[in-house]
């Protein structure tokens, strides 16, 4: 490539970046920020929540690169400079870690994981009623790589899997919902309802007090997508009124959550730091170097952003 590489994230991994990518490509000039040197060096970056505004100090830089499958992180005001690509990666390891979360989440509540857990703990020895599969009805909230993942391997456990999404997707084996006029047609069908959207400002806070009340009594909600999805509120008002059974949440608006926030405590709440697909930079350091390559080429990038709607 023409220039340097920026690489930003938590200090205890940029050097594992560096030392996977100069194992694909010695030539690499890659600056660890913020020992950047020069800033008219940086052309690339590759980085998981940089602060925005520091990405306009490069007057050289042409393509911004995500860590992760989300770019939210990249469109925080002031967004990326302009004129700036941006890509994101997409891994069989990364989606495979996020279809094994969302499946033990899943799981973990069809089968009344917890409710055992609590009579073992109080020495109870009591048989509950079996969970009825086929009869169970998921749905998942955005259907790109990592929603039809998780629908297809759900789907293959003989849950009844829904997936709604902005435009329409069709997977054999997975009803389809699209758009606004549908949305309420969705959650009225889903027991199990998973969030893997996008944030951007159209779902943002969409997981709220309307979504929860169109979700059939009883249901159960997995949010593994962005904090900024969901109310929190909301949420926790349709917890303790008991329309809601439950909640899986691995991702917040603040983060690390908070050690005063009712999460932590809540009955019906299981809490994750974040867990649940990390990116391993061995399995992705490919990816980068090529784009790298395509960036000094003048060829079409992988997994380029639109970034007029944010993903």
């Amino acid at each position: 490539m023409t220039g340097a590489l920026l690489v930003s994230t938590k200090p205890a991994t940029m050097e594992v970046w560096r030392r996977e990518l100069l194992a694909l490509d010695p030539a690499l000039d890659i600056r660890l920020f913020p020992e950047t040197g020069p800033v008219e060096d940086i052309t690339a970056a590759v980085t998981w929540n940089h602060p925005p505004e520091d990405l306009y100090r490069y007057p050289n830089l042409r393509l911004l690169i995500s860590m992760g499958a989300g770019v939210d992180h990249l469109f925080r005001p002031p967004g990326p400079p302009p004129g700036v690509a941006v890509v994101r990666l997409v891994d069989r390891l990364l989606t495979a870690a996020m279809s094994e979360y969302v499946l033990l989440a899943v799981l973990r509540h069809h089968r009344q994981a917890e409710l055992y857990r609590a009579q073992q703990k109080a020495r109870i020895w009591h048989e509950l009623p079996a969970p009825d599969t086929e009869n169970t009805r998921i749905g998942i909230l955005g259907m790109g790589t990592l929603g039809s993942d998780a629908a297809r391997k759900l789907a293959a456990l003989r849950f009844k899997v829904a997936g709604w999404s902005r435009t329409p997707k069709r997977l054999d084996g997975i009803e389809s919902f699209v758009g606004d006029a549908e949305m309420m047609k969705f959650l009225s069908r889903t027991d199990i309802l998973v969030c893997l959207l996008p944030l951007t400002p159209s779902t943002r806070g969409i997981l709220n007090a309307r979504t929860f009340a169109a979700l059939p009594r009883g249901a159960y909600v997995i949010n593994v997508a962005r904090g900024g999805h969901l109310v929190e509120a909301d949420l926790l008002a349709a917890l303790d009124s008991g329309h809601l059974s439950g909640a899986t949440l691995d991702v917040f608006e603040i983060e690390p959550l908070p050690g005063e926030h009712p999460f932590w405590g809540h009955p019906k709440v299981i809490v994750t730091p974040h867990a649940a697909s990390i990116t391993i930079p061995r399995s992705v350091a490919g990816q980068v170097v090529e784009n790298l390559r395509r960036l000094a080429a003048g060829e079409e990038l992988l997994n380029r952003v639109d970034v007029t709607v944010g993903y």
